[in-house]
């Protein structure tokens, strides 16, 4: 991948697993150290093409340049970022992730690393995102200084700060978005747009287990009622059994 060639956009999505997590590592400069398993098994590129090659030879062309300038200034100031993107596979297609980044340093504090994690969009953030980009794209495709000063506008008109607006779009809490990449299934709920399955839940017959359940248990408590009495009716006997034989040895042996 020396002499690398971007590969043709086609129109073919690849769809991630919610359930795993691209990683990365990369230099100061954004140049590949580390991809795991799932990262080449999505870009379709092998370990010896990707090591030493800066981290944009998956850059889509339907990124706005202006959101990777934004994002290294980020990160160079040592702040993580959120980000969604839309990245390109060897074969032509391409996939989105969202991102989030964790940087290292060395003692005198100088950036020494950046791991990132990157997982699959929401469908509805997703949407979201593309529009945003297709803009910025057609603008930036005439003058980039515009479309720099188009992103930042937009940002600043919505009132908010870039992360916050991240979020909003998202509907998403920093906590939740944190629970998402640690693969913690409670906090986040699939939202109805979101989900492509046709369920008819009402024919789905799960109650009865509960209530077989509840009947084995009223039985056993039944039974643990039963042995109690019988506990109790022995224990009333042994009590009163020494009374009967209680005699001359009883008064100076008992216990």
């Amino acid at each position: 991948m020396r002499d690398f060639i971007r590969p043709k956009p086609i129109d073919n999505e690849i769809v991630l697993d919610p359930s795993k997590i691209i990683m990365s590592k990369t230099d100061y400069k954004g140049v590949i150290l580390y991809a795991n398993e799932y990262f080449m098994e999505i870009c379709k590129y092998d370990e010896w093409e990707l090591m030493g090659q800066p981290h944009n030879v998956i850059r889509h062309l339907d990124m706005p340049k202006v959101i990777f300038k934004f994002m290294w200034e980020r990160l160079h100031q040592g702040k993580n970022i959120h980000a969604v993107v839309k990245n390109l596979a060897k074969d032509g297609s391409y996939y989105w992730v969202m991102t989030t980044f964790e940087t290292t340093y060395d003692e005198d504090g100088n950036i020494l690393a950046h791991y990132a994690r990157r997982k699959a969009v929401p469908k509805k953030a997703k949407e979201a995102f593309e529009s945003l980009y297709s803009k910025i794209l057609k603008i930036e495709q005439q003058n980039e200084t515009a479309a720099e000063k188009f992103f930042y506008g937009y940002i600043e008109n919505s009132g908010k700060s870039y992360d916050q607006l991240f979020l909003d779009i998202l509907e998403m809490t920093n906590e939740e978005i944190e629970a998402y990449f640690k693969n913690e299934r409670t906090i986040i709920i699939p939202k109805k747009e979101d989900v492509d399955l046709d369920i008819d839940f009402t024919n789905i017959e799960q109650k009865k287990q509960p209530e077989i359940k509840q009947e084995k248990s009223n039985e056993e408590l039944e039974k643990l009622k039963a042995d109690i009495a019988k506990l109790q009716e022995a224990l009333t006997k042994k009590e009163e059994e020494p009374k009967k034989k209680k005699g001359l040895f009883g008064k100076f042996f008992s216990k």
